[in-house]
């Protein structure tokens, strides 16, 4: 409950003014056989460590529309920024631009993962073909990322540590490339 407290703050200050998820949001799945190439890259290969810290986002897995998978359960082997956005949020759209730019510099010293959230997979694959994001984001149809933080509002982006201890959470949608590497510098010590 504890880890929860901060998230469930800061999505109340969000649902003044940001977006929010609603149950009758575009969750509809692509159908069968039709659906077209994810523009999105594989989600990377998790070692089989279990996450550790004192915190820690929930033990959930998902899918990965460009493949693979991404495990929160499992230590991603090197410090990450875990986004959550919907291709329903005007607040989300505004920045995958800047998260598209920080994954194309970041190398492998910082690995970018989305988390696509109550969201329909054809929305979500169609926004993020028209604006041009290729880094890999897991899919959670029904938000159950969501839930389990107790926050109803995007974006929402998580810090990890290499060991996958939460180290960092941001409200909100950042402002620019600069300060997401400030972000990381600061959280997770890597200077880009």
């Amino acid at each position: 409950m504890r880890r929860l407290v901060p998230a469930l703050l800061a999505g109340l200050s969000l649902l003044a003014a940001g977006c929010t998820a609603s149950d009758g949001g575009p969750r509809a799945a692509a159908p069968s056989g039709s659906a077209a190439p994810s523009p999105l890259t594989p989600c990377p290969e998790q070692p089989a460590t279990g996450a550790t810290g004192a915190e820690r986002l929930p033990a959930l897995a998902f899918d990965c529309p460009g493949g693979g998978s991404l495990d929160l359960g499992r230590a991603p082997g090197v410090p990450m920024v875990v986004n959550l956005w919907g291709s329903w949020c005007p607040p989300c759209r505004e920045e995958m631009p800047i998260l598209q730019r920080f994954a194309e510099t970041a190398g492998d010293e910082v690995r970018l993962v989305g988390v696509i959230s109550k969201d329909g997979l054809p929305q979500a694959t169609s926004f993020a073909q028209d604006a041009g994001v290729t880094f890999p984001s897991a899919y959670d149809a029904d938000g159950e990322l969501m839930a389990e933080l107790g926050i109803n509002a995007l974006p929402f982006t998580y810090f990890l540590d290499a060991d996958g201890a939460l180290v960092h959470t941001e409200a909100g949608p950042v402002a620019s490339v600069d300060e997401l590497r400030a972000l990381v510098g600061e959280h997770l010590g890597v200077q880009l």
